[in-house]
């Protein structure tokens, strides 16, 4: 069963289909989708559920989201093993990256929900105190994608439901498995039924009925920024709040008086993590002239050393993609580079023998392609990097803020001046110095112009999910108020 409504698990009552594994191609679940009655089921429980658990004290909620905390980390094994038979990513990205910083960041919203505060209180105008109230929206509508399906849940869930708000979550159809434990697991630590609901589905039939639902108080999305616009699109009819992490076109920018290895490192390592599906993963190297051929060169060398293989085998680096599909979308971006006259240095093809089921692509390093080209202005969403050169300081932070996109970056650099200029000028949510990629719970994740809007992780995303309320408690209880006489003259 892949829903999960008012604390259970039920059989959709949409069409069936047949899940593939991407790193062996065999047929791996069949799954029932949700229909729109499923979705209006979810959405009712938890409207139902928002009163009591908008109402419950932040200590209350704290605790239950600890006790969440505690149950994803006692399955962490099973989850560890669900993302990887469900994404073909290793099952080391798996264990040491996704379920701990799941888990992490439950533990980080046990604590935040206690630290929901505003302005403190005050006398601003003639006879009345001020006081700032943050509250919970109600019914949010959230859909995630299938690059990190556990974190994603958890980047979603975690701060609406801290907030005081209630849930409906469409995972990617591709990858439903480990969101519905994520699910699960809130139940078995005591979360209410109905504050967290998983239905599954396409974005046609379930996310659109989803977020376009009267009862819906606000829309958040993680995925591409084209399906974003249409998210918003859909909201704007019922004037949703709407929060959107979208794509991404990493620049990964090396200045002339960098350590290369540890650029060279840095950059592979950020160029194939997730097997580069990943919005934030490093994608456009520019290089500053003297170290260009020496920086390609060491990135091809390591490149050819990744690991790739059976996504179980714990000395796997680079499992599969997500899809067949998705494999030749990205082998086709590299094709058309090369006949357009990009050379690549690395990779660029899908290995073969024993791979060959598998939706498997080579770690690929791409030189020579033109500025406006498509492998450097799109994102390919795969693990493909291009390189190209550059001269002065200025023309180098001018490449990196050429895209349309401006979720993340790094810059590579000994100079603290080039440091500081660099996080300054560079325009994106999150500036790496001297690296690219972690990521903590503390601090936000969200993107500039068409990579988004709004936070996810930190005390900043409790933000995205309340509302504000001005209070001003009257202390004057004379008929007469002063100010009522520019209306209206007081007359005894």
């Amino acid at each position: 069963m892949h829903q999960f409504i008012n604390g259970h698990y039920r059989e959709g009552d949409g069409e069936e289909v047949k899940r593939i594994n991407p790193a062996t191609g065999e047929h791996a679940e069949t799954i029932r989708y949700a229909a729109a009655k499923d979705v209006d089921k979810a959405i009712s429980a938890a409207k139902q559920a928002f009163g009591p658990w908008s109402q419950a004290t932040p200590g209350e909620r704290s605790e239950a989201i600890r006790k969440l905390a505690t149950e994803l980390d006692r399955r962490a094994g099973q989850l560890a093993a669900i993302e990887t038979a469900q994404t073909g990513k290793s099952i080391r990205m798996s264990t040491e990256f996704d379920v701990p910083g799941t888990v992490d960041n439950a533990y980080f919203f046990a604590g935040a929900a206690r630290q929901l505060t505003g302005l403190a209180a005050g006398e601003y105008g003639a006879g009345g105190t001020s006081v700032i109230r943050r509250e919970p929206i109600g019914v949010i509508a959230s859909i995630t994608p299938w690059n990190y399906p556990l974190q994603m849940a958890g980047w979603k869930i975690l701060p609406a439901i801290a907030a005081g708000n209630t849930i409906v979550l469409k995972p990617s159809e591709l990858t439903p498995g480990s969101t519905l434990v994520f699910a699960e697991a809130a139940a078995a630590a005591g979360i209410p039924d109905g504050v967290i609901n998983i239905v599954t589905g396409t974005g046609r039939d379930v996310g659109e009925h989803l977020v376009t639902h009267p009862d819906v108080a606000m829309a958040s999305f993680t995925g591409s920024t084209a399906v974003g616009r249409r998210i918003m699109e859909l909201a704007s009819r019922t004037a949703k709040r709407v929060h959107l992490e979208l794509g991404g076109k990493a620049p990964f920018l090396v200045f002339d008086d960098a350590d290369v290895e540890a650029a060279a490192h840095g950059a592979v390592a950020a160029a194939i993590i997730n097997g580069g599906q990943d919005c934030t993963a490093a994608t456009r190297a520019y290089v500053q002239t003297p170290l260009f051929d020496a920086f390609t060169a060491r990135v091809a060398e390591l490149m050819e050393q990744v690991i790739i293989g059976n996504p179980l085998d714990p000395d796997t680096d680079l499992g599969s993609l997500i899809s067949h599909t998705h494999r030749d979308k990205v082998a086709d971006f590299v094709e058309r580079a090369r006949r357009e006259g990009a050379q690549v240095l690395a990779g660029g093809y899908a290995p073969g023998k024993e791979l060959t089921a598998g939706a498997y692509y080579k770690p690929t390093l791409v030189i020579s392609a033109d500025q406006r080209s498509e492998i450097v202005q799109e994102e390919i969403f795969g693990p493909v990097l291009t390189a190209l050169p550059f001269d002065r300081d200025d023309e180098g932070l001018a490449l990196a803020n050429d895209t349309t996109y401006g979720l993340a970056a790094s810059a590579w650099t000994k100079d603290l001046g080039r440091s500081l200029r660099a996080s300054q000028e560079i325009q994106a949510g999150c500036v790496w110095i001297n690296d690219h990629i972690p990521i903590v719970s503390e601090m936000p994740h969200g993107g500039y112009k068409a990579s988004g809007f709004g936070k996810e992780m930190s005390t900043y995303s409790l933000e995205e999910y309340t509302n504000l309320k001005h209070v001003i408690l009257g202390q004057d209880l004379n008929a007469h108020k002063p100010w009522q006489d520019t209306v209206f003259r007081y007359k005894d």
